[in-house]
């Protein structure tokens, strides 16, 4: 049995915590979170008798293999250290850290106390993107040379993270950094990124438009758009919509979760839609499910001893596309990324 302590008890953790209880040999034994009511609701809600205010006290005392850090970032960088000290496995929530130099920090720790450290970029790990990335690596429409991820809407996600309307940096810090994840999920690292940004919400402080040409090495183009400013009937959140162009043909997820591949005079629609796990609820169930997903692997990785699809030292390059984008924005011109 793999023993968790998850620290964080706030609006997200909720999935973590319910995640967990569904993967067979894990089970959550430790929560920590400095407000004490918020610690005994999730404590009571979930049967977790062990709940620590002090995340230093919970180190100290161990009985636990794994930190599950699904604070805010400005903890990340402490609380990842603190866990690589102790020796325990980490997964660490997104953004991974304020800036690319406490990410490396963060990564070199857990690499040197020889544990594995995954980021909770669950993303590409949503049902529909996996099957995406299935038929895109098995070969169904030949070699990409183009694609497009998409993520517009207008749902209000202050209503929830009041936070988020706070920072400077907003749309592409907390989501277009898991859409800039699946262009390098499908198409690998991009050398070159171009981004334009707008601010169109005047109730936050931060971006909230935001559209990314990224050029890959492996010769892709790629379009990355996000926007929480789109009014429009259907809403779609919280899909991502996708559209790539191979060799051979091309492929579409479009909404509704359907999947259309087409191959010369073949064209072939597939349902890809997420299952309703009993803890999840629409239209939020393809990133509940995920988390499940993700957790999993995750779970899969510690007992055969290999590093996760989206380890703490491959997320460095999608944190450094992150930092790019910004810079490109600001400067009115195109980055390449510091390499990881």
């Amino acid at each position: 049995m793999i023993k968790i302590a998850v620290i964080g008890c706030g609006f997200f953790a909720g999935n973590q915590l319910h995640a967990w209880a569904g993967i067979e040999g894990a089970e959550v034994v430790t929560l920590c979170d400095r407000d004490e009511s918020r610690l005994n609701v999730a404590g009571d809600r979930f049967g977790i008798a062990r709940r620590y205010t002090d995340a230093a006290e919970m180190f100290a005392e161990g009985g636990f293999d794994v930190a599950d850090i699904a604070t805010t970032v400005p903890s990340h960088r402490a609380l990842v250290e603190m866990a690589a000290a102790a020796g325990k496995h980490v997964i660490c929530q997104k953004p991974v850290a304020p800036t690319l130099i406490d990410a490396r920090h963060m990564v070199e720790a857990v690499e040197r106390a020889g544990r594995i450290m995954m980021v909770h970029e669950n993303f590409r790990w949503q049902s529909p993107i996996r099957k995406v990335i299935d038929a895109l690596r098995g070969g169904e429409i030949g070699s990409p040379f183009f694609g497009r991820i998409s993520f517009r809407s207008g749902y209000d996600v202050f209503s929830g993270q009041p936070y988020l309307a706070e920072g400077e940096r907003f749309i592409i810090e907390d989501l277009g950094i898991h859409i800039l994840d699946i262009a390098r999920a499908l198409f690998g690292d991009a050398e070159r990124i171009t981004a334009e940004t707008r601010r169109i919400n005047p109730d936050i402080n931060g971006e909230d438009v935001a559209t990314m040409l990224l050029r890959h090495k492996s010769g892709v183009t790629s379009v990355v758009d996000c926007s929480y400013a789109t009014k429009r009937e259907p809403e779609t959140f919280p899909e991502t919509l996708i559209e790539i162009d191979g060799t051979e043909g091309s492929l579409r997820l479009d909404t509704g979760y359907r999947l259309t591949i087409q191959n010369g005079d073949r064209s072939e629609t597939r349902d890809v839609s997420p299952p309703l796990l009993p803890w999840t609820e629409k239209p939020w169930h393809n990133i509940q499910e995920s988390v499940a997903i993700i957790q999993r692997d995750f779970i899969a990785c510690l007992r055969d001893g290999k590093q996760p699809e989206t380890s703490g030292r491959d997320n460095l390059g999608t944190f450094a596309l992150v930092e790019a984008a910004y810079r490109s924005a600001a400067e009115g011109r195109s980055i390449r990324p510091e390499a990881p």
